[in-house]
């Protein structure tokens, strides 16, 4: 009798412990990745400033016929931990595609045509692409670079109703 409950016994911790192996391989698994790059600058760029979407909303074809323009949106790149003891000012290169359209804006891609996207500093100065922007000055810490984007249409062309992406990887330069 002692050796049949014995036997019982391990019987059931056998049976739990499967079952709790297989409860846990069922429950669902994956994989994480982390990623990123140590850089040699007097500023980190914080993370949700490295890859952005920045919305431009629904704009009127009427808005943008004859060179118009929608309304600008505001977008910013965060530094953090910046050290300004060697290096104080940074400066924004923006490029990406021109825009066949408008002249010195981005490209846009899509179904929507005839307007590009310009882009200015925190100063309203336009940002030329593949060319820095003025000096920026920077602060012990925490800094943030103020730019807007809006959708100009073509001064001379149609523009054509449709939905639309566009692409601009920027650099920054310390001095």
């Amino acid at each position: 009798m002692k050796f049949a409950m014995k036997s019982a016994l391990v019987s059931m911790i056998l049976l739990a412990s499967t079952a709790s192996a297989v409860h846990a391989a069922g429950a669902g698994s994956g994989v994480i990745t982390f990623e990123g790059a140590i850089i040699e600058a007097a500023c980190s760029i914080s993370p949700e400033s490295v890859d952005q979407t920045v919305g431009l909303g629904q704009v009127a074809k009427s808005e943008l016929e004859a060179g118009g323009t929608g309304n600008p949106e505001p977008f910013y790149i965060k530094l953090v931990g910046c050290d300004t003891s060697t290096l104080n000012t940074v400066t924004s290169t923006f490029t990406g595609a021109e825009s066949v359209a408008v002249p010195g804006a981005l490209g846009i891609v899509g179904t929507a045509s005839g307007a590009g996207i310009m882009m200015r500093d925190g100063t309203g100065a336009q940002i030329v692409l593949g060319t820095a922007t003025t000096p920026q000055r920077l602060q012990d810490g925490d800094n943030t670079l103020s730019f807007g984007a809006y959708l100009q249409g073509s001064a001379a062309g149609t523009v054509t109703p449709g939905k639309f992406t566009a692409v601009t990887n920027f650099s920054l330069a310390y001095q």
